[in-house]
């Protein structure tokens, strides 16, 4: 039986000009800090899954109920995936198709709301993604959304404030989750809003799902309705989508996933996310989850003692949110000058103003095995780059990921 292997080497051979893009991207990856909150390193096992031959099997449907033939090996992998993903989050069912996170949110609205529904989730303002009422997205077009905020002291979310909207509006869904909200949501606290007003409660955790796999932060799958997630992030898994959810609701997400929202699932990606969970299941992943944020709350506090002001005054999870103003910069500038010394982060809002800040993540820093006594280091470099001294810096930046090379020698 033939084996496919070197799949670079071919890719050399037939399309040279894509090699290069490839080998820039590998390049730029290993010789940079990257500390995009949403980002991290798979591993080798991973990739190998998204490089399979199961990226060419079409299987619309579900294991067993296919509406192409040949599914028999496709089936067993969406299996795996399933049973993985519920053992590892302690779900009554898991529905693995979801080709992105916003995909499970389109897909979780789609199974409990109808258009116009009024929904309450945490404002754009103040850490809320796109499919949380962005005018220029589906949610916004489709349902009457009501944004809850922070308190303009803590930066923490104000729960009475969800509360006393949730009487006001009386919505169908009560949502939350955040792209940039450092600590951890109360769940229990959004269930029994919920339960007062009769909404569903729908856990947005796209970002804290890797560290809830590895003990590193509670669940919100007993609590929520429907729990949407990435595989990706601190998951360290492929880029994609899953839905979690209770057996009362496991008919209607199926139905709103396929065929309602998408069409044929991604084997290749699949067969991935279920090599993540098996990884995610391990002693090993949960010691990496402590770290990435053992990490974070050294970096936020070596940021801050540099000069930034940290959102929440700190961090629970993998999650940074700092404001450069008091070093005399926005976060777009900062973001510019950081870059220049190949170290990648993003922008973010900022409660209570116009301005932008920072967010970072320590998760793709942590699978490369640094700790603590480098998160101090990279503040170092931080306050370097942004007094402009660009070219210097970038050179320590490479010095020092030279030595956590992402996928070895």
């Amino acid at each position: 039986m033939s084996v496919i292997t070197q799949p670079t080497d071919v890719l050399r051979q037939q399309d040279p000009q894509m090699a290069d893009v490839l080998a820039g991207e590998q390049q730029r990856q290993a010789a940079g800090l990257q500390l995009i909150a949403a980002e991290n390193f798979t591993s080798k096992a991973v990739l190998a899954a998204l490089g399979s031959t199961l990226s060419n099997k079409y299987a619309e449907g579900y294991p067993g109920s296919r509406y192409h033939g040949g599914c028999e090996y496709v089936d067993v992998a969406e299996q795996i995936a399933v049973e993985r993903a519920k053992a590892l989050f302690g779900a009554e069912h898991a529905n693995v198709q979801p080709h992105s996170g916003s995909s499970a949110v389109l897909a979780a609205y789609a199974a409990l709301l109808r258009p116009g529904d009024t929904v309450l989730a945490m404002g754009l303002p103040y850490g809320g993604h796109l499919t949380h009422g962005s005018p220029a997205n589906f949610s916004g077009r489709w349902f009457d959304f009501v944004g809850y905020g922070v308190d303009a002291e803590t930066g923490l979310i104000d729960y009475r404030q969800v509360q006393e909207l949730a009487h006001a509006r009386r919505p169908k869904a009560i949502v939350c989750g955040s792209i940039s909200y450092p600590r951890h949501p109360e769940y229990s606290a959004f269930r029994e809003i919920a339960d007062e007003v009769g909404a569903y409660l729908i856990a947005d955790a796209a970002h804290p799902i890797g560290l809830v796999a590895g003990g590193a932060a509670p669940s919100p799958v007993p609590y929520a309705d429907i729990v949407c997630a990435t595989t990706h992030k601190v998951l360290r898994g492929p880029r994609g989508g899953m839905i979690l959810c209770g057996s009362e609701f496991a008919e209607r997400v199926d139905r709103a996933v396929f065929p309602f929202t998408q069409g044929g699932a991604q084997m290749h990606t699949i067969a991935a996310k279920a090599v993540a969970f098996g990884e995610a299941a391990t002693p090993a992943f949960a010691t990496y989850a402590h770290r990435v944020v053992a990490n974070a709350r050294t970096l936020a506090d070596a940021l801050e003692a540099r000069g930034f002001a940290i959102t929440t005054g700190g961090t629970d999870t993998h999650l940074i949110t700092a404001d450069p103003a008091p070093l005399g910069l926005d976060g777009p500038t900062a973001r510019g000058r950081l870059a220049a010394a190949g170290i990648v982060l993003d922008t973010c809002a900022l409660p209570y103003g116009d301005q932008r800040g920072i967010r970072l993540g320590t998760a793709a820093v942590t699978t490369q095995g640094m700790g603590e006594p480098q998160m101090v280091e990279i503040a170092a470099l931080f306050a370097r780059a942004l007094r402009g001294d660009g070219a210097k810096t970038r050179t320590e930046v490479t010095d020092l990921t030279r030595e956590f090379p992402p996928y070895g020698e």
